[in-house]
């Protein structure tokens, strides 16, 4: 629970930037696996970017499924460092990914975006390679 710690100190204006990404990096996040049958790991788009859920526990996970009225149902996740899934999953995405931690919890969620220092460079938006492709109409 030391991410949600380093969460809550952040939001509170006494964080250190550098100490929250890493201690992202360094959790074990729970993320919810999708209904069908890939195995896919569950996310949603918003503002052309997707967000994988990723929750600091179980407790976490059940405050988002009763956020989407489907608490009765077993909610199956896979446990993986923060690290492996900003720098393995988010590069197969084919586009612009980010975490959104906790996103049930109003006070406690975090947004970890698809920007250089969080994501591989190759995968931010806010590098020089992803303006200039952005530049040359290539579109991720």
């Amino acid at each position: 629970m030391v991410l949600a710690a380093e969460i809550a100190a952040y939001r509170a204006g006494e964080g250190v930037p550098g100490r929250l990404v890493g201690e992202f990096r360094r959790t074990a996040l729970l993320v919810p696996l999708t209904d069908g049958s890939d195995g896919g790991l569950m996310s949603a788009v918003s503002g052309g970017i997707r967000w994988f859920y990723a929750f600091t526990d179980e407790e976490a996970l059940s405050r988002f499924a009763l956020a989407r009225g489907e608490a009765g149902r077993e909610w199956p996740y896979l446990a993986i460092l923060g690290a492996r899934l900003v720098d393995v999953v988010v590069p197969q995405v084919g586009g612009p990914a980010g975490v959104a931690v906790n996103v049930a919890d109003e006070d406690g969620s975090m947004l970890f975006p698809p920007v250089a220092g969080i994501v591989p460079d190759a995968c931010a938006v806010d590098t020089a390679d992803a303006h200039a492709e952005a530049d040359a109409g290539v579109v991720a």
